[in-house]
């Protein structure tokens, strides 16, 4: 992404680290995208209250979720049918539970990253189960035929409501956590090349 892009060249501006703060907002910070470039930083922008309140939060998500146990949701599928996070981890080594919605941009942008390393790991039991936060059926359909998503969908339809999304105190999107077949979380907001590297580190 650009604004890490930014942050990697010019270590010592603190408008590297408000860029960094900017895009890490939301429950699921972006830990494993973001600290990388984060701890990049010169001492001086990291010392700095605003870089301190972000190391802190990065830490802090990252203990948060990662190496926990999943949490359990049902939600509906676009055929009407109930299905169940826990039945999709039963049958493959590691899920990426994706939340995103037809009407969001950075959303859909990210779809073809997640296609590729669908595309490239699904023979290695990578899947993912998208949860959508649409409300219109149609549209939710309509998005998942276009951006050729194969894989496991679910929405209530409820827009921000969706319990699996409150569940996982969901405040933004897009956003991820990826689950291993013994029901731990690995690891949270994985995007483009990072979820990349990470899935062909793990089934590797």
């Amino acid at each position: 992404m650009i604004y890490n892009l930014f942050a990697k060249e010019h270590p010592d501006s603190y408008v590297s680290l408000y860029y960094l703060d900017q895009n890490t907002k939301g429950v699921l910070a972006n830990y494993e995208t973001t600290y990388p470039y984060f701890s990049k930083l010169s001492p001086d922008v990291q010392a700095t209250p605003l870089g301190k309140e972000l190391a802190a939060r990065l830490l802090a998500v990252k203990g948060k979720l990662t190496g926990r146990p999943y949490l359990d949701f049902v939600s509906t599928t676009p055929e009407g049918k109930q299905l169940s996070l826990k039945e999709v981890l039963s049958k493959n080594k590691y899920t990426l539970v994706d939340f995103w919605a037809s009407w969001c941009g950075p959303c859909r942008k990210e779809n073809p990253n997640v296609v590729k390393v669908y595309n490239a790991f699904k023979e290695k039991g990578f899947t993912v189960l998208s949860v959508s936060l649409d409300e219109d059926a149609t549209k939710w359909k309509a998005a998942i035929e276009k951006d050729g998503m194969p894989w496991y969908h679910v929405s209530s339809l409820k827009g921000w409501k969706e319990p699996a999304a409150e569940l996982y105190g969901i405040r933004a999107i897009p956003q991820n956590v990826l689950v291993d077949a013994e029901g731990k979380v690995v690891a949270t907001n994985l995007r483009a090349e990072t979820l990349y590297k990470k899935i062909q580190e793990l089934t590797n």
